[in-house]
């Protein structure tokens, strides 16, 4: 990724996100916005494998990406020709996913004569709040739990980044979504354990708040997951038992990452919280952080709950935002399944 950080002008940006099992699209336009967006899910491809299947996941990318970017030009009122850049996700995620949607927007690009940008999934996450109508501005502390990543972020500008806390082993939504297999539930689990605990009595069963006994604002949640199994084993496992277990493990869950927001808030003195990935759209942790905003006295912005799942509406944005800052890819097609968000180039000097 190189660039001179001095301001572009630059068209509509096309977003590509294939990182994973949803192909999402979108065009956004830094004077108009966001213009249009499509997303299509795989969650019925994998279901009959209670997971996401790599190869089946990049299959179905192929087949679905091109008429997703037509119908989005088409309901942005644009064609191809009218674009200033593409944008699409290179990491991290599954490599021949990825490399679906780079392969793509490169050639694209490189079709029609506009730079290209690769975007960090985990930025996109993190500025997902900016296409809201009030956009937090740094400093902020930001809480990403997508997948496999649970992280609180320091942002000191956009495209400064410090790593404040990481998970150790399982994170938020791996949790949740082994959670809910080993409890018999459908996938996606996440969302139908969420589902299930709206329905149990709260105090049957308690599980430890990991790691919130200790100094330091790292995340582990295995453990937690362990002592679910357990209660389950020994439970009578009827259905109301299976509710208040979900109950429990998410009220665990969503006390844990709000300890861990406060201190993350406390340790940098910012006075915002950004919250963005899957576990993001979990109404409990979303109304337990705006509560606690209100009595603490710290701003709390989520994105919308339909970009809080992997979208390419977040993928358009941050691209846009490096394209303007004169950042380009050089000529190419790299992915990187792993990739730490420190080593972000930052928009400006």
């Amino acid at each position: 990724m190189t660039g001179d950080n001095a301001k572009h002008s630059i068209g509509p940006v096309l977003g590509v996100e294939t990182s994973c099992d949803e192909t999402g699209v979108a065009v956004y336009d830094a004077a108009r916005g966001l213009l249009a967006h499509t997303l299509y899910s795989q969650i019925r491809l994998h279901a009959d494998y209670g997971g996401v299947v790599p190869e089946l996941a990049s299959r179905d990318h192929v087949r679905k990406l091109v008429p997703l970017v037509e119908e989005t030009l088409a309901r942005a009122g644009l064609g191809v020709a009218d674009l200033g850049g593409v944008a699409y996700t290179a990491g991290p995620g599954l490599v021949g996913a990825l490399l679906v949607g780079a392969t793509l927007s490169r050639a694209l690009a490189w079709a029609l004569d506009v730079p290209a940008i690769a975007v960090h999934h985990m930025e996109g996450h993190l500025l997902a709040p900016l296409l809201e109508a009030d956009p937090p501005q740094p400093p902020f502390v930001a809480l990403l739990v997508s997948g496999g990543h649970s992280m609180l972020i320091e942002v000191t500008a956009i495209g400064r980044y410090a790593l404040l806390g990481d998970t150790l082993d399982d994170a938020a939504g791996e949790a949740f979504d082994k959670t809910a297999k080993l409890m018999g539930l459908a996938y996606p689990g996440g969302p139908a354990l969420a589902a299930l605990a709206a329905q149990g009595s709260a105090g049957r069963f308690r599980f430890a708040r990991p790691m919130t006994d200790r100094p330091g604002l790292d995340f582990s949640f295995s453990g937690l997951k362990t002592q679910v199994l357990l209660a389950w084993q020994a439970s009578d496992q009827s259905e109301q038992t299976r509710a208040d277990i979900a109950r429990a493990f998410e009220d665990a869950m969503v006390e844990t990452l709000a300890i861990k927001c406060r201190r993350a808030l406390a340790a940098t003195g910012a006075s915002t919280l950004v919250v963005a990935g899957g576990v993001g759209a979990n109404r409990k942790l979303r109304a337990t952080l705006a509560a606690a905003g209100e009595r603490d006295g710290f701003r709390v912005a989520f994105p919308r709950l339909e970009f809080c799942t992997d979208n390419g509406a977040m993928i358009a944005l941050a691209g846009a935002l490096r394209l303007a800052a004169g950042q380009r890819e050089p000529p190419g097609i790299r992915v990187r399944p792993r990739w730490p968000l420190e080593e972000l180039p930052a928009l400006s000097a």
